[in-house]
């Protein structure tokens, strides 16, 4: 979606908040999330006009518009953040973690042990 003035802007999303409506009216579940076209074009909006304008003329929460506006976590945040991934997933190797060599016997004398109750 290209935006060039405030002008089309407005007009724009006049059109959009008409096909959010059409969608509500005819989708087949109460419960059916938003398709991504109308969100790619509502966060294209958003960056021309006020986010809050935008969402309160599509009838949308700010909360929602702003993370689809938000960008996508880095790779590796974005695996610790979804519990379904097993944490030996194999990521790239700048996302490994290292071994650490064990401690020498001197050292290891020096830390008092921790008592358990």
């Amino acid at each position: 979606m290209k935006i060039e003035t405030p002008l089309h802007a407005e007009h724009q999303l006049d059109q959009l908040a008409a096909q959010f409506e059409h969608w509500r009216q005819t989708r087949t579940h109460s419960g059916e999330r938003f398709p991504q076209a109308l969100w790619d074009q509502a966060v294209a909006l958003a960056s021309a006009l006020p986010p809050s304008r935008v969402a309160k003329q599509l009838r949308l929460r700010l909360t929602d518009l702003k993370k689809h506006m938000a960008p996508p976590p880095p790779y590796p945040w974005a695996l610790w953040k979804c519990r379904r991934h097993p944490p030996g997933l194999n990521l790239p190797p700048q996302y490994r973690s290292i071994s650490l060599a064990p401690m020498a016997p001197d050292c290891a004398s020096t830390v008092p042990p921790r008592h358990c109750r």
